[in-house]
């Protein structure tokens, strides 16, 4: 029988422990600064370093956090995206990259709104490359002061949602009226469909489950994500992005060299097995599903879509349900060609392109993933702001 996640990381980490004897203060050490951006959020005096302050806390493939922000222009904002941030192996074309974008641009949007700030976003102003990105702005947002139209429960929602990778409660079921919120959150014009059927939760549970089994066993695209590993607070302080592994239990598994990236690259190891374990039992949880479509890919519609995504997500946070991305199906490297094709088949018999998927349900409470703070991301700033 498959181990959980839980049952393999308690026998390592036991076991652990005792070969990291006599370290107890180190294995109970927790990140110091690489949660602070979650409390720093609306410290700022400057309005768009305020509504800024929550988008650098939206989500993003990989916890890549490839946001960079110019406030040259006094009253103004303009994204770029960092290029050495990119996916090039499992977001070949950085249409999730975009998408992570439009979350970014969303909720700086409600931020500012909740300020009484209207904005105004312009996407690709210079234009774009459906295939790659370069370093052509991403969006300009002019700020308005007396324009806002807030919206509490959106606001109020930031600072508390998580991407919740862990087991959901397979005794609860999530409720029609939970989905139909769902379905309503958007405002950018994605179509949002949602779904809490059993026989269409069983199909989605196992095409995701297959789409996860296909990037970890393609080389190049699982060591994409290794790489990204942060293994103990010191790493996650140091480059609070990427993947973070930290607790009792990573510490102790990283003091007894029982879980590095050289041993998680090794496909005869235990942490390489109960990597797939985990991801597969996780998969198989999911109690309903909501995604989004696009009848067209552009640029626009990824941003549109990662707009609706973060309000999508927040929705759900109000009402108390977790929400997992399963965008490994969406992937467009060739290996994942069959599940994409089944995805689609299912979610957009019509045609047109299945921007985000996640499982729903209710998990347990997760701690808010690292960030790099707001100064960390901005490269031009107005004198004197």
């Amino acid at each position: 029988m498959a181990l959980t996640r839980r049952q393999t990381l308690s026998i390592l980490g036991g076991g652990a422990i005792l070969a990291a004897g006599g370290v107890g203060y180190s294995v109970t050490r927790m990140p110091q600064t690489a949660q602070s951006p979650w409390a720093a959020a609306g410290a700022y005096a400057d309005p768009r370093k305020n509504a800024l302050s929550y988008a650098v806390l939206a989500p993003n493939p990989h916890n890549r956090q490839p946001w960079l922000v110019d406030l040259a222009t006094p009253g103004e904002v303009t994204l770029y995206v960092d290029t050495e941030r990119l996916l090039p192996h499992t977001d070949p074309f950085s249409r999730q990259i975009v998408i992570g974008l439009g979350c970014f641009l969303e909720t700086m949007s409600i931020a500012a709104n909740a300020a009484g700030y209207g904005v105004e976003i312009e996407v690709f102003p210079e234009g774009g490359d459906p295939r790659a990105l370069d370093g052509r702005p991403v969006a300009h947002a002019r700020f308005s002061p007396g324009a806002g139209v807030p919206e509490p429960q959106m606001f109020e929602a930031i600072p508390h949602r998580r991407s919740v990778k862990e087991p959901y409660d397979t005794a609860r079921t999530v409720p029609e009226a939970a989905l139909a919120t769902l379905r309503a959150a958007g405002a950018a014009g994605s179509a949002i469909a949602t779904t809490g059927e059993t026989g269409a939760v069983a199909a989605l549970r196992d095409i995701t489950a297959r789409a996860f089994q296909i990037e970890f066993e393609t080389p190049r695209t699982y060591k994409e994500s290794v790489d990204l590993f942060r293994i103990g607070h010191r790493e996650v302080d140091a480059s609070p992005d990427g993947i973070d592994f930290t607790g009792p239990t990573f510490e102790s598994l990283r003091l007894a060299r029982l879980f590095t990236r050289e041993g998680a690259l090794d496909t005869g190891s235990i942490a390489y097995r109960s990597g797939i374990d985990m991801v597969t039992a996780n998969s198989m949880t999911g109690m309903a599903y909501v995604w989004q479509v696009t009848e067209t890919n552009t640029r626009a519609d990824q941003i549109a879509a990662g707009r609706d995504w973060m309000r999508i997500h927040l929705a759900a946070t109000a009402e108390g349900l977790s929400v997992q991305p399963m965008s490994q199906a969406l992937q467009e490297f060739p290996e994942m060609a069959g599940p994409y094709g089944e995805v689609h088949a299912m979610l957009a018999p019509g045609g047109g392109t299945v921007q985000m998927l996640g499982r729903l349900g209710y998990g347990p409470e997760v701690g808010a993933a690292p960030r790099w703070p707001l100064e960390a991301k901005i490269r031009g700033d107005e004198p004197g702001a």
